[in-house]
């Protein structure tokens, strides 16, 4: 993954990031065979009864796959907000309440180590699909997510048996599966996909600290940086617990540089090592050591997609605007003058040609 960060972070008093002008994200990494389950899943997606979509509950909007929800239609939709041990509680009730205002959907959370809760899975799809007489059909359930969310655990928990692949990095489901649950119920498991295209700039850096893609794919400094600016103003007392600190700085590069001389992160010099000191707040970030927290609140989603509105109005009336200059020509006042002129002048000597055939005939 490769960013531009910008120089100035600006946060608004519910972390709004306001840099859409300023930074531009490019996900380098969209494998071949993410275009290919995105294929499947849309003509495998009309068989089906309900769609289970795995969230991370530390982001739930940016784990959201947009594709997906662009080819549900009716289908309803079972979103497991999982890992929510590693999430704030309360902002992941937050998210629950606004899921489900949607239509279709509902909401329940999980974490991988509580095999319990995990299979109340099972029983949230019977009841979505009660009206489904399971003696004449199976219940055919398909289940998302992106990678890394942990898709993997929960369908070895609720098969009861290892079938799914799992490991502590993106991509290692990599084929459609069936899978059947036994009592009446089919899982269709697919590979963790992200998308081309990142809408929101910020998703991408919330994807990049939450471990969703490689980190051969990511800028350890530029997601470090993301990451310090969030986490001193939201979560300003976890990060002066997790690194000894008497006080949390303004800035993330100061924060860096403090937290830097407690783990030790000096070169040579006395230089701080930034690489190495991202690294390490990336990593107890993802692992949870900092404590429990969310990088996303529905409050600053409504926020940033009013941001993103604006600016996409503006790339269009740029557009237009480009458009309506190649019709025009991109030619000053003068020249637009004269041409007018040279218009008229080959107007009025066709008029004049016309007349002097109708004199001759």
């Amino acid at each position: 993954m490769q960013f531009t960060f910008p120089n100035t972070l600006k946060y608004s008093t519910i972390h709004v990031i306001n840099t859409y002008q300023d930074m531009t994200v490019a996900v380098h990494w969209f494998p071949g065979h993410m275009h290919k389950t995105l294929k499947e899943v849309k003509e495998t997606l009309p068989s089906v009864d309900i769609l289970i979509e795995v969230l991370d509950a530390r982001i739930p909007y940016s784990s959201e796959n947009p594709e997906i929800a662009k080819i549900r239609g009716d289908t309803p939709c079972l979103k497991i907000l999982n890992k929510s041990d590693l999430a704030d509680p309360i902002i992941t009730a937050q998210w629950q309440a606004s899921l489900e205002n949607e239509r279709g959907i509902q909401t329940m959370t999980t974490t991988t180590d509580n095999v319990g809760k995990s299979k109340q899975i099972i029983d949230k799809i019977r009841s979505v699909c009660a009206q489904k007489n399971a003696s004449v059909k199976n219940i055919n359930a398909m289940i998302i997510g992106i990678p890394n969310v942990g898709k993997s655990t929960l369908i070895n928990i609720l098969a009861e048996r290892t079938i799914a692949k799992t490991g502590n990095e993106p991509a290692v489901t990599r084929n459609l599966q069936r899978i059947n649950l036994g009592s009446g119920i089919v899982l269709y498991d697919t590979p963790g996909v992200l998308w081309p295209k990142l809408a929101n700039p910020n998703t991408g850096y919330r994807l990049a600290a939450s471990g969703a893609v490689k980190d051969t794919a990511m800028e350890y400094d530029d997601v470090g940086f993301f990451a310090a600016d969030y986490l001193i103003k939201a979560y300003p007392e976890l990060l002066k617990a997790r690194f000894k600190l008497d006080e949390i700085p303004d800035t993330e590069i100061e924060f860096l540089e403090m937290a830097a001389k407690k783990r030790g992160a000096v070169m040579s010099g006395g230089r701080v090592n930034l690489h190495k000191i991202c690294e390490v707040l990336l990593n107890e970030l993802m692992s949870g050591k900092i404590g429990q927290i969310t990088l996303e609140t529905p409050e600053m989603l409504v926020a940033e997609k009013q941001l993103m509105a604006e600016e996409e109005a503006k790339k269009a009336a740029k557009k237009a605007q480009r458009k309506a200059q190649f019709k025009t020509g991109s030619m000053t006042p003068d020249k637009k003058e004269r041409k007018e002129k040279r218009e008229q002048k080959r107007q009025e000597q066709s008029a004049r040609m016309k007349a002097e055939n109708k004199r001759n005939k």
